[in-house]
């Protein structure tokens, strides 16, 4: 079948998806449709607020639809009437049933921020960083009913540098999977495509965040929390308390493994702000004070008048011993 001849639906929310849709869009198989989530409140004034990819799907004239549930009956009827060969998914947001995984002709398939089985789950551009891997990529993969534990059809790696934040790992992967995904089309459209199993034993689960996930325990080794401030760049974000109780919302930083007191007293040397970890310390890149503007660690503690803050442990766990 040619590219031409496919019917394609796109599922999609995320902006990660975006290169992929318009790889699609530009190079076909042309989408029939795109499937997102419903346009949700944002901003102070809570408006109603689509996803960025129905904007590229409306100016490219392709029908959205944008079920409150993927599982609703009436929305699985829809599909079956468009008739689609392949169902391409990345980002969308929300589990797909047995029922609409079953619908495609030829497959049901996934774009997934990982290299499968390794990381798993929503957070996966994260826990790639903060757990220091080498490298990541996207695998093209077939929909399952257990979370992205779908058949191999192709991989696509890259490295991830030294000093990369979760918001550049995730732009390159977004490009990443339109390359990825060009690579698989032919072989799942003249139905020549491979598919590995995944090995079970070697998966590992990244769950998704919130934002009070980004909270820093000054007792972790220095390293571990470098990667952990850089991966969680921009999203949730990393912040500490202040004694006083006042957050402060630490970007990417420094790790040095001399040592610097106890976890979360603050030192000034040479100009530059240390914070003493668990093992080691991070020499403060910028900070941003509750209510105020971003600025280098510097300046924030000039600001002080003399007085070196001391950064607050995290409340104990209620389920901790």
């Amino acid at each position: 079948m040619s590219p031409a001849e496919a019917r394609v639906i796109f599922f999609g929310s995320g902006e990660i998806a975006i290169p992929s849709f318009l790889r699609l869009i530009s190079q076909g198989p042309r989408p029939l449709a795109l499937v997102t989530q419903p346009d949700k409140p944002a901003g102070r004034h809570r408006e109603l607020t689509p996803p960025p990819i129905k904007r590229v799907a409306l100016e490219a004239g392709i029908p959205v639809l944008q079920p409150e549930s993927a599982r609703d009956e009436a929305f699985l009827e829809q599909l079956r009437a468009m008739s689609p060969d392949l169902i391409v998914v990345m980002a969308y947001g929300q589990i797909l049933s047995k029922a609409l995984i079953a619908i495609p002709r030829i497959a049901c398939i996934n774009l997934h921020g990982s290299l499968l089985p390794r990381h798993r789950g929503a957070s996966c551009i994260q826990a790639a960083i903060g757990e220091g891997d080498a490298e990541t990529g996207i695998t093209v993969m077939h929909v399952a009913p257990k979370l992205d534990s779908g058949d191999i059809i192709h991989a696509l790696s890259t490295p991830i540098g030294p000093d990369e934040t979760g918001g550049s790992v995730h732009d390159r992967l977004a490009e990443v999977a339109a390359e990825a995904l060009a690579a698989a089309l032919p072989g799942l459209l003249d139905g020549t495509a491979s598919r590995t199993p995944q090995d079970p034993a070697l998966a590992t689960y990244a769950p998704k965040l919130e934002r009070d996930d980004g909270r820093i325990d000054w007792t972790w080794d220095a390293a571990n929390l470098a990667r952990r401030i850089r991966a969680y760049d921009p999203w949730p974000g990393t912040w500490t308390t202040v004694d006083g109780g006042k957050r402060l919302k630490v970007f990417p930083s420094a790790a040095s493994a001399e040592s610097a007191g106890e976890p979360g007293s603050v030192s000034v040397l040479e100009g530059r702000v240390l914070v003493a970890c668990g093992s080691g310390h991070l020499v403060l890149g910028d900070v941003q004070p509750d209510g105020s503007r971003r600025m280098p660690a510097a300046d924030w503690v000039k600001g002080l008048h003399g007085h070196l803050p001391r950064f607050l442990p995290p409340e104990p766990s209620p389920s901790a011993p």
